[in-house]
């Protein structure tokens, strides 16, 4: 039995239905694979094995619009890949799905704009930790310069710079929920294929007999006059795709033993405003990361529309909808931006909003965390994507071609 969420119908495109599936077991599996979020990487996965016509895709999202958790609430940056270790996940899928983007997403609409990025260094240290990075960057054949103290001044006077500057002239800015939209364009392109609001995934097993998955789903949104029975379904489907981002770890405890369940962790990052005309910027401004700091700094960025945003800060918190922006550490942060931008003035910074990331370690483990992207052991089909913090946004196209060939 299908029914059609009334309530979510206006919510996207006409030719993406909403489909709810009663409790009775199936022949085969009513989907080929599900998708548990509807973020910008959950899109993304989503719209790559749309392509393939004689895939059956239902995309499931807990909240009452795609997109609106860590994918709407983060600084809308196409990172260059500069950061990461050589052989990462982090780094292959941020410098592929960066030339991704500006090869595909943006003749296609997505708003993109490649303004390039600064790293400023402000003592020797610092300068030898963008030369390290510069020599990485050659490796790894990507466009990097060393740029003087003399030149970076002309370039842009408003900017301190004591030692040295990087320039990454790839790193650019987008809207993500332009890029969201083009996914969702894609997705729809497939008719057999469903996206889901307002659901949320309660239950997950595996049948080995009939090697499927069966979910088992609950909607907030239900038909007038619907009863709470008809909200809650089972689905079965052959391959699932665990993209929750801040609830991924809790979708995978619902199907892993308990040896196997994992904690999640949640790092908060408060944006400020920049509301004067005094200061005038080209590019994002970063400071050199502090070594054992899990974040790279309060730095500066542009909108599409050429407003001064400075932020991320971090700060740990316990809960994944502790999105108020802490207002307490707007002192803080305006020390650091002064420390590369010292025109500013704190009367003219105020705090905009708040995103949280989801983390594998926690704040007293300094190591690298690399984005965990595999199946299951014992659970075929099943795709973990685990700790898809920064760069994931960037790295959407490619983490969704690297899920479909791990399915392959």
């Amino acid at each position: 039995m299908l029914r059609l969420i009334g309530s979510l119908r206006s919510q996207l495109s006409p030719r993406i239905s909403f489909r709810c599936f009663a409790s009775t077991r199936q022949t085969n599996s009513d989907y080929s694979h599900a998708i548990i979020g509807a973020g910008v990487v959950g899109l993304a996965v989503g719209a790559e094995l749309a392509k393939e016509p004689s895939n059956r895709v239902l995309i499931i999202e807990k909240n009452s619009t795609y997109g609106s958790e860590t994918s709407s609430r983060n600084s809308e940056v196409i990172h260059a890949g500069l950061y990461y270790p050589e052989d990462s996940l982090k780094t292959q899928l941020c410098v592929s799905g960066k030339e991704l983007i500006y090869k595909e997403a943006a003749p296609n609409g997505v708003e993109v704009v490649q303004c390039g990025k600064w790293i400023v260094a402000q003592d020797e240290q610092q300068a030898e930790y963008l030369e390290r990075l510069h020599s990485k960057a050659k490796l790894l054949d990507i466009p990097t310069e060393m740029i003087s103290v003399e030149r970076a001044k002309r370039l842009e006077p408003a900017v301190k710079v004591q030692t040295a500057v990087l320039n990454s002239p790839t790193t650019g800015i987008l809207s993500a929920h332009s890029l969201m939209d083009y996914y969702i364009s894609i997705f729809k392109e497939n008719i057999n294929s469903d996206l889901v609001l307002g659901t949320q995934v309660i239950g997950l097993n595996y049948d080995s007999a009939s090697d499927n998955y069966q979910i088992h789903i609950e909607t907030e949104d239900t038909e007038e006059g619907a009863s709470g029975d008809d909200a809650d379904c089972s689905i079965t489907v052959d391959s699932v795709i665990n993209s929750a981002g801040l609830h991924a770890a809790s979708i995978s405890n619902l199907l892993l033993p308990e040896k196997r369940h994992l904690k999640q962790y949640y790092a908060k990052g408060n944006y400020f405003s920049y509301n004067s005309s005094a200061i005038k910027v080209n590019r994002l401004i970063y400071p050199s990361p502090t070594p054992s700091v899990k974040s790279l700094g309060t730095h500066l960025t542009i909108d599409l529309g050429g407003q001064i945003k400075f932020g991320p800060d971090l700060e740990w918190v316990d809960s994944f909808d502790d999105l108020a922006v802490n207002a307490s550490n707007l002192e803080a942060a305006y020390h650091e931006v002064t420390k590369y931008l010292p025109g500013v003035k704190l009367e003219d910074m105020a705090p905009i909003m708040a995103g949280i990331r989801p983390k594998l370690i926690g704040p007293s483990d300094n190591s690298f965390q690399d984005f965990v992207i595999r199946e299951e052991i014992d659970f075929p089909r099943f795709i973990n994507l685990l700790g898809i913090e920064s760069p994931g946004l960037t790295s959407s196209f490619a983490i969704a071609k690297y899920v479909r060939k791990l399915l392959e």
